[in-house]
């Protein structure tokens, strides 16, 4: 598979196989990932892999407080507002999921069955946490942390491992510092599930969509 299939044919996954990759298949794809670059080459991502009864035990507490109704606290704030062209691509990401499942704009129960899922990384057996330390300029910080989970993606999806970059993953980082000995002194950023395709699972095959790159890109001569 050469960069560009990689990058045409990597998706989100929202179903895993119950078989885990073995660890030094995902010790590789880091171990290659840390080539990343970043601003001055300061490398500022920390990366945290959980796998076995730690991941269990966070997927079973997260459940369990989505099913309360406890708030999302995330160490970087959600969106809030989006330009009307951002807002659309993001509910037809949605429609489009969802009806891939069967699952009708009025079938709540559904839907909460989905987003129950979700707070189980979708099966995922490996789940890595990027965080970066709370000293830093956030800004700057977050493009190479985005660009160090772009890469871990394509390397993962080059090696047969799906991946899913997850801001649900991190909506409780008390649970995530306490489970995961993540210092106080660190910003979590966001979580990439890992694991092999469910490639029988529709949610895994549904068309996907970008715009034309005529939307997007501005020439100057």
């Amino acid at each position: 598979m050469n960069l560009f299939e990689a990058v045409l044919t990597r998706r989100s996954i929202r179903e895993f196989s119950d078989t885990p990759p073995e660890k030094t298949l995902i010790d590789e794809i880091i171990d290659a990932a840390r080539w990343t670059p970043s601003w001055g080459n300061t490398q500022p991502w920390n990366v945290t892999v959980v796998r076995g009864e730690t991941l269990r035990r966070f997927k079973e507490e997260s459940t369990r407080l989505a099913m309360s109704g406890a708030p999302s606290e995330p160490d970087v704030s959600m969106p809030e507002k989006w330009p009307s062209r951002c807002l659309e691509r993001y509910r037809d990401v949605g429609r489009r999921t969802l009806s891939s499942l069967s699952i009708a704009r009025d079938d709540r129960e559904g839907r909460n069955a989905f987003y129950l899922r979700m707070a189980e990384l979708f099966g995922a057996p490996v789940l890595v946490v990027v965080s970066i330390e709370k000293e830093l300029s956030l800004e700057y910080a977050m493009l190479d942390a985005g660009a160090f989970i772009q890469t871990l993606c394509l390397l993962a999806h080059e090696k047969g491992v799906g991946s899913c970059i997850m801001a649900a993953a991190v909506r409780y980082p008390g649970l995530m510092r306490e489970l995961f000995n993540i210092s106080q002194n660190e910003r979590i950023v966001a979580g990439v599930a890992l694991g092999y395709t469910d490639r029988e699972n529709p949610v895994n095959t549904f068309e996907r969509v970008r715009v034309e790159k005529d939307e997007i890109v501005r020439w100057v001569d």
